[in-house]
């Protein structure tokens, strides 16, 4: 029996479950924590020598609640110990559950609470929900274990105190509040697929694979949201792309130069799926939907040129309603540029110098943009900038190479 393996599987799969099973009981996310910890432990221990039990889920519970009326009993006094037991975080009646009854998703809801500050709602959501350690989180996002142990605490604590209730939001409180989950799923997927750190790698594959795992998790429990599903296909197509987009020199390759040949088609294929199943709704895209569409609409072309880049920018139009930022306006003039030629799209960056002046990918669009028109010596300022601003290793490779490579090159027709 692979018992290595049934361990494996068993954190990956019940983690989440079997602690929000103990907040639940016991309405402490410290108590939760240690006690499934504690319960993986003794699983490692014992499952060797006894076997894989039939019910991995169960069994883990049963020892993490074992474990964790153990150390209430050390810490509490006799009188106290049944209350402490049986407490729920939170002053909601036992029926007011929220509207799906779930205690994995009441775990993200409480993780994801817009009452902690966002990478306190991260970290939390990477140990709780998706079990990674601390030395794995701190590495993650590139600082001290203690200091990650010490956001970790204070966010713990800052339930406690504020009397944050451990349920799923009412019904019409649920829209703004998935918002802010994904936000925190995209946030930890994001650092994978980029890493923004001085000293990070070209990426961090294990980041973006946890943020899809717990995607699929949400996906699962609320599978008629239809900003759950975008931000899936989202994820999903843009890591189909993983194995083409860094050389062995360790440089990014841009859309334009990847090889699509190694792009993963199984992702690509459920991405799409995923699209079309929300187009069928004929329920109006939200901001996750449309960035999912604009990236099935590149993944469908085999090759760069057969890319519909009027069709991407029918998109941007779509998304700029939808999130009118400064960056959305960035990567629509990006396409504009595919369309209308690099001038026009020029144009429409030089309008966002000021609120993008601390941003490495508006210094490297202009540069490139300058680089098409013949305005060497302005790309080339440009491109320093680009490179002065980023922090991810492949992005200064790229960037570095095409700075150098600059030659008073004709401009484009």
């Amino acid at each position: 029996m692979d018992v290595p393996g049934a361990l494996t599987r068993a954190h990956r799969d019940e983690w989440a479950r079997v602690v929000a099973a103990l907040a639940k009981r016991f309405g402490d996310l410290d108590v939760a924590e240690e006690a499934a910890a504690e319960a993986f432990a003794t699983a490692v221990e014992r499952w060797p020598e006894q076997g894989v039990p039939p019910n991995p889920g169960a069994w883990l519970t049963t020892a993490a609640t074992r474990k964790a009326i153990d150390r209430l009993r050390r810490e509490t006094k006799r009188d106290d110990k049944h209350r402490e037991a049986q407490m729920v975080l939170g002053d909601e009646p036992p029926g007011d559950q929220g509207v799906i009854d779930d205690d994995r998703l009441r775990l993200i809801f409480t993780c994801c609470h817009p009452a902690l500050a966002p990478e306190s709602r991260v970290a939390l959501t990477l140990r709780l929900v998706g079990g990674l350690s601390m030395p794995e989180i701190a590495r993650a996002f590139l600082v001290q274990e203690s200091a990650m142990g010490q956001r970790i605490t204070r966010a713990k604590a800052k339930i406690k105190a504020a009397r944050i209730p451990y349920r799923v939001p009412r019904a019409q409180d649920l829209p703004a509040r998935v918002s802010g989950v994904l936000a925190v799923l995209f946030l930890i997927f994001n650092e994978g697929y980029l890493p923004t750190g001085s000293h990070s790698g070209p990426d961090r594959h294990e980041l973006t694979a946890e943020a899809i795992r717990l995607t699929r998790l949400l996906r699962a429990l609320l599978p008629y949201d239809g900003e759950v599903a975008g931000l899936l296909a989202l994820m999903l197509l843009t890591e189909a792309r993983h194995a083409a987009r860094i050389s062995a020199g360790g440089e990014l390759i841009t859309l334009d130069e990847q090889d699509r040949g190694r792009w993963d088609a199984t992702l690509i294929a459920e991405g799409h799926a995923l699209i079309r199943e929300r187009l069928a709704t004929g329920e109006p895209p939200g901001r996750y939907q449309v960035l999912a569409a604009i990236n099935a609409v590149h993944t469908s072309a085999h090759h760069i040129d057969a890319t519909d880049w009027s069709q991407i920018v029918a998109l941007y139009d779509r998304l700029v309603r939808l999130d009118a930022s400064p960056v959305v306006a960035l990567n629509r003039a990006i396409a504009i540029a595919e369309l209308d030629g690099p001038e026009v799209a020029l144009a429409a960056v030089e309008r966002l110098a000021t609120p993008l002046a601390g941003y490495h990918a508006f210094h490297a669009t202009r540069a490139d943009l300058l680089r098409r028109l013949g305005r060497t010596e302005q790309s080339r300022a440009a491109y320093d900038q680009a490179i002065a601003l980023t922090g991810n290793t492949a992005q200064t490779a790229v960037l570095t190479r095409r700075r150098d490579r600059l030659t008073g090159e004709a401009p484009a027709g």
